[in-house]
């Protein structure tokens, strides 16, 4: 019953109504009017009580210090008021701390993990294969050593062991990976990952909670676990500050025999101002960077990204935009133009699903050149397709494809060398049995990352690349872009230890990504931030800040904001203090009275409330 009202009472519409009756209050004592029942009593029972139903309740609850908290000094003040006859007073410091916990709540209040969307990339059932019967059973019946078959386009139930089959298997979901990858006998499949064109068999290895998906869910519930609130400024202080205020009350009703003067010192020792500088100032912040698509889901994101000093990067999404383009094109055939060589692959590849295919195919039509007519088609699951176009027989695939073939790939051993070094995927394309040329791809590097990375370093941050890709595709992007710190080879755990590890060394560590693969480091980071626009759900929910237009260009604005939001934290706290210090002495000497001390609060708050609106629009780029 008593959490009811007192949830009731908390909330902004009765707050509101506290603060007009507490203006009539004001307004009836400047003119000398005496009303039967003050109108200050409402607003006391609508703020007080929420405040000493929490001094109490953390009293009874709480362990140690942390039973004295702000609300029992402000309970203490408001009561030694009222037993004065200074209803103003009492009032006035139940409402700014009402006010005050109304704002923190605003600014930290964040967003749910997108746990459930995780749970609905668990298959529910699996088709497993015993003694050449196929059956379609639930997933919870699959027991290691099972072999399970995966058809083209479906979710790959349980990790295991490629034992027959050849496909490409997408698995960005797990390693963020840009392209898909070519699998065969002996290779390794997780489960979650999507198989994209041939149907395998596979061993299951893992089963159940300790298959890569369900522990990749673990990994983001135990992270999100982690995270603890934000612990109010005030409570922080009032370990010392309600026995200090108590003592110097009694201290001087005790020399002066004045009661009145050891009350104003009750009144005037609420931090008021001191509540109000830390959500006033991230409330400005965050609609300043709302304003420029930065959505900040909490002032704990804020707050902690102003003492960031190291930034880790996914790559593919997050500094690429994650689809391969054409970035090499090497004709080997001295009789063969450039141009007719693309028609030529383009053509072949028009009826693939691949997504290198379609990129090939995307460039011929951009660069006006038409792709061959094609008379036959088929495809070889993992390796490739084979095509007739223009009367000549046509190969395109990896190295597998062509070695099958009797393709030789002497003359060519140098080029894919190089395009391997460089990270780059790559289509080898045969015409009549001859190698003619290759075809390199690589993700597309974001015109703004390099120069974001510089902005960084040009104000102290440390910039770190975690990525799925290999070593080499790893390391060609990170040259291009300026990272030197590098971290290939990557798994949703790995990269949720790798920020660990950083956090170990005693960096405060930022993490920015966009797919499902990057949750659990985005939550195990002391910051998390998300590419909104084209990031999974997942990352955006997991991640404390989300940039919807996927400019990158934006992190050292963030930083920067974030360093003048805890600054400015910081000035209004000092100040706030100042203004309590000046207050008690005032008080002390009789010169301030509980309703002059209240007063006092409301001028120190509204002070501290221009001081936040400052950063809203302060120039940041």
């Amino acid at each position: 019953m008593l959490r009811r009202i007192n949830d009731f009472l908390s909330g902004i519409k009765m707050t509101v109504v506290g603060g007009i009756f507490l203006i009539f209050s004001l307004i009836l004592s400047l003119k000398g009017i005496t009303p039967a029942i003050d109108p200050a009593w409402v607003t006391m029972i609508i703020c007080g009580f929420p405040l000493l139903y929490l001094a109490i309740w953390r009293l009874i609850n709480n362990k140690g210090i942390s039973k004295i908290s702000s609300a029992l000094l402000i309970s203490v003040a408001m009561i030694a008021a009222i037993a004065i006859g200074d209803l103003f007073a009492a009032g006035e410091v139940a409402f700014i701390m009402a006010l005050g916990a109304i704002l923190e709540d605003m600014t930290t209040e964040r967003a749910r993990k997108g746990i459930e969307k995780l749970i609905t990339l668990v298959p529910q059932t699996a088709r497993v294969v015993n003694d050449g019967k196929e059956r379609t059973v639930p997933i919870e019946e699959i027991r290691i050593g099972d072999t399970v078959r995966i058809l083209p386009g479906e979710s790959i139930t349980v990790d295991g062991i490629i034992i027959d089959g050849d496909t490409s298997v997408d698995q960005s979901v797990m390693t963020g990976e840009s392209l898909p990858v070519d699998k065969s006998e002996g290779d390794e499949v997780y489960s979650g990952t999507m198989n994209l064109y041939g149907s395998v068999d596979i061993r299951a290895t893992k089963i159940g909670k300790d298959s890569s998906l369900e522990q990749l869910i673990k990994l983001v519930e135990e992270a999100d676990k982690k995270r603890a609130p934000i612990q109010r400024i005030a409570d922080l202080w009032a370990s010392w500050l309600v026995p200090l205020a108590l003592l110097i009350a009694v201290i001087t009703y005790l020399i002066s025999g004045d009661i009145v003067k050891g009350v104003t010192i009750l009144v005037v020792f609420c931090p008021c101002a001191l509540v109000l500088a830390t959500p006033t100032a991230i409330m400005a912040a965050i609609g300043q960077a709302t304003k420029k698509g930065v959505i900040i889901k909490s002032g704990e994101a804020l707050e902690k990204m102003g003492k960031v000093n190291t930034i880790t990067f996914d790559k593919t999404g997050t500094l690429t935009y994650g689809k391969p383009e054409v970035s090499d094109i090497t004709v080997l055939d001295p009789e063969l133009e450039r141009d007719t060589f693309i028609s030529i692959a383009a053509g072949a590849e028009k009826r693939s699903e691949h997504p290198l295919a379609k990129s090939l195919v995307s460039y011929a039509e951009k660069a006006g050149i038409e792709p061959a007519a094609v008379t036959a088609f088929s495809m070889a699951s993992g390796k490739g397709i084979l095509a007739e176009a223009c009367g000549r027989k046509i190969l395109c695939g990896n190295r597998k494809l062509m070695e099958e073939n009797g393709i030789s790939l002497q003359k060519a051993e140098n080029t894919i060398a190089m395009l391997g070094n460089d990270g780059k995927a790559m289509i080898l394309i045969a015409i009549d049995n001859v190698l003619a040329g290759i075809i390199g791809f690589s993700d597309r590097l974001r015109e703004e990352s390099r120069t974001m990375i510089e902005q960084l370093s040009s104000i102290g941050m440390k910039s770190v690349l975690l990525t799925g890709d290999n070593r080499k595709a790893a390391d060609y992007m990170a040259k291009r872009i300026g990272l030197s710190e590098v971290y290939p080879d990557l798994l949703p755990s790995q990269k949720a230890s790798a920020v660990k590890a950083m956090q170990q060394e005693g960096r405060i560590v930022a993490m920015i990504g966009d797919g499902v693969n990057d949750a659990p480091a985005l939550k195990t980071a002391d910051v998390g931030i998300a590419m909104g626009a084209i990031g999974s759900d997942i990352a955006i929910e997991a991640a404390d800040i989300a940039l919807m237009g996927d400019d990158i260009s934006k992190i050292p604005y963030l930083k920067r904001l974030s360093d003048a939001t805890v600054k400015t934290i910081r000035l209004s706290i000092t100040l706030s203090l100042i203004i309590n210090l000046i207050a008690i002495i005032l008080s002390i000497l009789g010169i301030m009275t509980p309703t002059t001390g209240a007063l006092w609060h409301n001028a120190g708050s509204v002070l501290v409330i221009l001081i936040a609106a400052l950063l809203y629009d302060r120039k940041f780029e």
